[in-house]
Order: C-alpha cells, then structure tokens, then sequence
C-alpha cells in the first residue's frame, strides 16, 4: 500500500494554498472508516517513540549510547537494547543510572509537532504510549482538554472530573523516572506488576480502532506490546503509519531487494494482530492524512451563525419556524450543530434540534448539539469583547460548514447589521470552513453571498455546483421548506 503524494499548490473551497493529496484505495478506504469512527468515538491511538523522536527527542538507541559506553559496549552493534538495559542495571546494581538518563533526556519540553496539535484538535479520547515524555498531554492541554493521565496502576481506578481524555503511559513518565519500565527483568514481570494495564489495553482493543503512529516496529519494546496485542484478540483492524523502504546511497541492488523482501514480511507478520499497515513514501504524509481525516470529520458538524431583532420580509413566528425546521434537518441528516445562542435565533435552533433528538433517540444523540452562550461578565481580567472573540474562535474551529441566516441587531434605537455575525464569517473563513448564506434572509447573510458573489473561487474554488446552489438561495420566492431541502441537499454535496 503506497500513498502517492502529488505536491503542486491549488485553492480549496476556503480560498487557501496547501499541498494537495492524491490517495490511493487503501488510504482512500482508510480515511473513510476512520472518520466514521470518529463519529463514533471509537477511536484510540498508540504512540511510539517515532512521534517524539520528529520534535527532537531521543529515541532508544539514543538513550542508551551513553549507557552501552559505561559498560564497555557499543550500542550501534547491539540488537536485543532491553538486555542492554538490563546489563546497565547489573552492573550499577540498580537502575538509578537509567532513570537519570530518562529524566535529562526528557524533561525538557519541546514545541508539538502537527501531528501532536492535529490529534488533540480531534475527538480522541483515548491514548496509549511507550514514549516517557509529556508531549501527548502538553498538546491536549494546549487544545483547551482536560487530560487524565495513567502511568502507574494505582491511578487506574481513579478518574479526573470532567475529562476529555485518558493518556496511559504504559512504560511510566518521566516524572516518576525510578519507575519507569527499560530492563529486561521489567518486562519479564510486567504481567504480574502491570496486570490492570494489560486488562485496560484488551478492553480499548476489543471496542475501539487504533492507529499507530511513530512506531518502526523494530523498536526493542514492541515484541511486548505485540504479544499483548495478540493475546487480547481483537475483534476490528487496527492500523499502522511505515514508511516504503527507498533505496539509499549505500545499497547495491541485492542489498536493496533484501530490505524489500523484510519489510514486505514484516507488513504481512503484523496481520496476525489485525494490523494492517498504510505504506506511505515519507513521514511528512502522516499529518497531511491527519489534516484530511480532520477536515472531513469537521464538515459534519455545522455551525450556524445569526442574530435578528427583526426579520425582514419574514415575520417573526415565520422566521423561527424556519430556523426550527432548518435545525431539526441537519441533525436528522446526521450532522451535528454548534451555535452561540445569537440573540432571536438560538433558541430556535436549540428547540429545532432538541425536537429531532427526542423524537428518535435511538438514532440521534444530545451530543449533535453544541450550544456555547457568550460570557455576559468580564471574567479573568479580560474585557467582554476579548472574551467573545476566545468563543467565536473556539466555536467555529469545531466546525466545517458555516450557515449565516439574518444578522442585525439593535443600536442607538436603529436596526443595523450585526457586526459580531460578519466577524463570525471571517473567522470561518480563516478556519477553512465552507459558507452557506442564506441570503433570502437579507442583512449580513445578503452581504456575506454579495462578497462570495464577487470572487467565487476565493470560498468554493472550482466547485462551481457549490456556488450555483448557494446562489439559489437569494431567491425571496422560496418556502421556508425549500430552503431547507436545497440547504440539506447542499451539505450532503459537500460531503460526497
């Protein structure tokens, strides 16, 4: 399995530059089950030394030069790295000197990488990892989430109030360095000291999908977590980033044909785990299928933006049942939704949607509806305005699709257009999403098609259908019930 990467600059639909993609089926197959189950929270990852080695960690041949040296062995013609552990702590007779190496090695915090700030911007709820550093939890908490993090058995029967996710640490953290686990002796009693571990890791392999990012799988510790993979039989694929093995310098042909031929083997071994490995040309891929699987998992969720003191051509009982009716739709096309109570249309969204979620809620989830009311008080010494900017921000990058339907509001007695929804527009522009106005509603949405209409390749690209059907929604001679149906319709195009 091969992702062919095609690097030549062209405009999405949100009017911004970036490398674009080709995948091939298997990848293509990949992103497409992955983002399912997204949606359906069923998703884990397992992060190995290769994710922390990209922002400038060491890896285990790094760690342990120093050590090998000390005893009078040479890492670089070492294979079994855990028995050289193991000889270090013999020798020293303990592994004071390993959990010393681990604490400089480690401490320090470096600055995430894409792939880090991309996972934490995703629904993930579940991590696991070898690594000992703290850059899995830095990103999460820089992604404004409450993190739980386990790297020690006491502290799996405990959980954090209010967590967004769990980070088990099945070798330790650099914190506690004395008890990390690095000889051979550790990983010799690991199922009887680490039992709650190996239970916890059966249980998410059974019930969720994982990728493994950053590992090589020929790191000296993974013939462990593989043996406990198999042993927890799971039931769904997992799968595995490796990079497609390129003929270097050094090689002459025989050479080159040999490490084909291994890492061929290799892909076929990891089979019998029900990991299937995505081949891919260069690392540099790994956060651009991120990028893509983030972008299409945000274009089902909606976020709809609109204010209205009055209603235009529309009277006020009309307009709400519009905005209800309109809301009920998306969640019943399995979208989900996020508003910020805007004044005279938030609470029609909310009823809207509510109504869809109670009517069947076998099919439809609380979970669909996203509801952020804007601070009315100046809280941690910042001003009202800096704090509405902190939740459109927050708000929209949840988002893919971006509805704006009216946009006035009250000033000095006199109905003006709302400049807090034509800041929304910006900022979703700024985060990629594609806009829907609903210009039939007048006021900024009419402003916002009157822009668009201007310069459509700048928000659609070449997707002239998206811009034909947004167009038809300028017409004042349309039902409520139409526009409802070519809105739905629009979003399902978009999500093809």
């Amino acid at each position: 399995m091969i992702v062919f990467l095609s690097w030549f600059p062209i405009k999405n639909y949100f009017g911004k530059k970036y490398k674009n993609m080709v995948f091939n089926p298997e990848i293509e197959a990949f992103i497409k089950g992955f983002v399912k189950d997204l949606d359906e929270k069923s998703v884990a990852i397992f992060a190995g030394a290769g994710m922390s080695k990209a922002v400038g960690y060491v890896n285990w041949l790094e760690l342990l030069s120093d050590i090998a040296e000390e005893i009078g062995l040479r890492v670089d013609k070492e294979h079994d790295l855990i028995s050289l552990a193991q000889y270090h702590v013999n020798h020293k007779g303990s592994n004071a000197g390993l959990a010393k190496k681990i604490l400089q090695e480690f401490s320090e915090q470096a600055e995430e990488s894409d792939t880090h700030k991309i996972l934490a911007r995703m629904p993930i709820s579940t991590y696991w990892t070898t690594n000992y550093d703290s850059m899995i939890e830095s990103s999460l908490e820089k992604a404004l989430k409450v993190v739980d993090t386990k790297h020690a058995v006491s502290q799996l029967a405990d959980s954090k109030p209010k967590r967004d996710a769990v980070v088990y640490k099945m070798h330790g953290d650099v914190t506690f360095p004395r008890d990390a686990i690095l000889a051979k002796e550790q990983y010799e009693g690991y199922y009887k000291t680490h039992e709650a571990f190996i239970t916890a890791l059966s249980a998410d392999l059974i019930s969720k999908t994982f990728l493994f990012i950053g590992f090589s799988f020929t790191d000296p510790n993974l013939d462990y977590v593989l043996s406990r993979l198999r042993l927890a039989l799971p039931v769904r694929d997992h799968y595995c980033f490796m990079k497609k093995e390129t003929k270097r310098a050094s090689d002459d042909e025989e050479l080159f044909r040999y490490r084909v031929r291994k890492q061929e083997l290799k892909i076929a071994d990891l089979k019998r785990y029900r990991i299937q490995t995505l081949e891919i040309d260069d690392y540099d891929a790994v956060p651009q299928i991120l990028k893509e699987i983030e972008r299409r998992f945000r274009k089902k969720t909606v976020f709809i933006s609109g204010s209205a003191e009055e209603y235009g051509n529309w009277s006020r009982q009309d307009a709400q049942i519009f905005i209800h009716s309109l809301s009920k739709q998306i969640v019943k096309s399995n979208f989900r939704i996020v508003n910020g109570f805007g004044w005279g249309v938030g609470s029609a969204v909310i009823n809207g949607a509510l109504e869809a979620i109670y009517e069947n809620p076998r099919k439809f989830s609380e979970e669909q509806l996203v509801i952020k009311p804007f601070p009315q008080f100046e809280t941690g010494g910042k001003k009202l305005p800096e704090l509405w900017e902190e939740y459109r921000q927050r708000m929209i990058s949840l988002a893919g699709i971006a509805i704006f339907l009216f946009g006035n509001k009250v000033e000095n007695g006199v109905i003006v257009n709302a400049g807090g929804v034509r800041r929304e527009f910006e900022i979703a522009i700024e985060h990629g999403l594609i806009p829907i106005p609903i210009a039939a509603t007048g006021y900024v949405a009419k402003q916002i098609f009157d822009d668009i209409e201007k310069d459509q390749k700048k928000y659609y690209g070449e997707n002239k259908l998206i811009f034909e059907a947004v167009k038809e929604l300028v017409s004042g001679a349309l039902s409520a019930d139409e526009i409802v149906r070519k809105i739905a319709a629009i979003m399902q195009l978009l999500n093809k």
